[in-house]
């Protein structure tokens, strides 16, 4: 029986967690009694011992840590027992709970919206987990258990018994800016004022930024996490030269994405705002993205983030301004996020016939479709094609 919300102190975060001995998993009823490559003796310190293997890896760490995080939450207040005591049966109760965590007062922010970690009105939830994300949770905790099971920590997977379900087909993706929509956003990037020196550099950044979007198709993190050290130019076989930028995406795989005469234009342009010469050295620690002002440092996830969700909010105003015919335009647009500029540009290029394997290596998808993973397109005509059918044409 679960105690009273009022029984207990304000949830914090796995760093700043600390748990009675009854419930640290030092006694849980599924500890493993054989030999244990690890020197972690309560549950704590086993998900500290798992997540050190991803502190390399920012975003993965951080959706890892949440998951596990969420589920030794729920494991001791909710439920008042050990992690390393859940079974079965407790699983498929948290899938219960994910899906409406209750009580809101203690699992949900407010208003949805996401505290720091040391704030004091942190919390677990944002609102209840779709499906997708549900199935995402259980694969992550799913590696974990599975981990602490080879780790000698844990006995058995509690979640190992869950039927695996065959896989459907990828749903068609749906969370784009169609053609109708695509043009008002670089309308309204292309309205903002650039009188004073302040506002052209918040102008050609947001240039820059919605091409590097748009043009290369890039995430948000490999934005963030790439600098213009990452451009080189190489000559095709007809001699002329084309610049590429390298990323680093998903599983720290690399691929080379087309750097095309428009993106350039739109680099050079930033760069000249921020008093550099126009084109990049290969190596050079300049971030692809600066804080307004210059300052030598990475903008970070959450502020391109915040920065693409402007120019989509300005957006939807102006096209709700032009009566109720435009209301369902503007909703789309309020509603997308800055990935959505991913799957825009994925849509854009297949609806303009640009060979699907050049797709397919431009975004670094693993494959066309679940069967087509040994086909490979060649670099040159890659970028070829990307520079004749893939334009921003601002």
């Amino acid at each position: 029986m679960a105690h009273p919300v009022d029984s207990f102190p304000n949830l914090v975060p796995l760093e700043r967690l600390m748990v009675s001995s009854p419930l640290d998993g030092s006694l849980g009823t599924n500890r493993s009694m054989g030999s244990r490559q690890i020197s972690a003796n309560n549950d704590v310190d086993a998900i500290k011992a798992w997540l050190a293997r991803f502190m390399d890896k920012q975003t993965t760490f951080d959706n890892y840590r949440k998951e596990a995080e969420r589920l030794l939450l729920w494991s001791t207040i909710q439920m008042t027992k050990p992690l390393s005591s859940l079974t079965h049966e407790d699983w498929l109760v948290y899938n219960a709970f994910l899906l409406n965590p209750q009580p809101r007062e203690r699992w949900v922010a407010s208003e949805g919206r996401k505290f720091p970690r040391p704030h004091p009105q942190w919390k677990p939830f944002a609102g209840p987990l779709s499906a997708a994300s549900q199935r995402q949770a259980g694969v992550i905790l799913n590696s974990m258990f599975s981990w602490l099971v080879n780790a000698g920590y844990l006995a058995g997977n509690p979640l190992s018994l869950s039927r695996e379900r065959k896989r459907r087909a990828a749903p068609r993706i749906t969370r784009y800016l169609d053609e109708a929509i695509w043009p008002e956003v670089k309308a309204t990037v292309d309205a903002l004022p650039r009188e004073t020196n302040r506002e052209r550099e918040h102008y050609f950044r947001l240039r820059w930024l919605i091409s590097l979007f748009y043009i290369c198709g890039l995430r948000i993190s490999e934005i963030s996490g790439t600098t213009m050290g990452a451009f080189f130019a190489r000559r095709d076989r007809s001699g002329e030269e084309r610049w590429w930028l390298e990323v680093t995406g998903k599983g720290d795989k690399i691929r080379i994405v087309p750097a095309t005469a428009e993106l350039m234009v739109e680099l050079a342009r930033y760069r000249r705002e921020l008093g550099m010469a126009p084109d990049p050295v290969q190596g050079e620690p300049t971030p692809l993205l600066l804080p307004i002002g210059g300052k030598m440092r990475a903008l970070s996830r959450g502020g391109i983030h915040e920065i693409v969700k402007g120019v989509f909010a300005a957006t939807g105003k102006r096209l709700r301004i032009r009566g109720p015919a435009y209301a369902g335009d503007a909703l789309r647009v309020e509603r997308a996020s800055a990935h959505w500029l991913r799957h825009t540009a994925g849509s854009h290029m297949a609806n303009n016939a640009v060979d699907l394997r050049h797709v397919r290596d431009n975004l670094g998808h693993e494959s066309i479709s679940t069967t087509n993973t040994y086909l490979h397109s060649s670099d040159d005509a890659r970028h070829l094609e990307t520079e004749e059918k893939h334009k921003i044409g601002w």
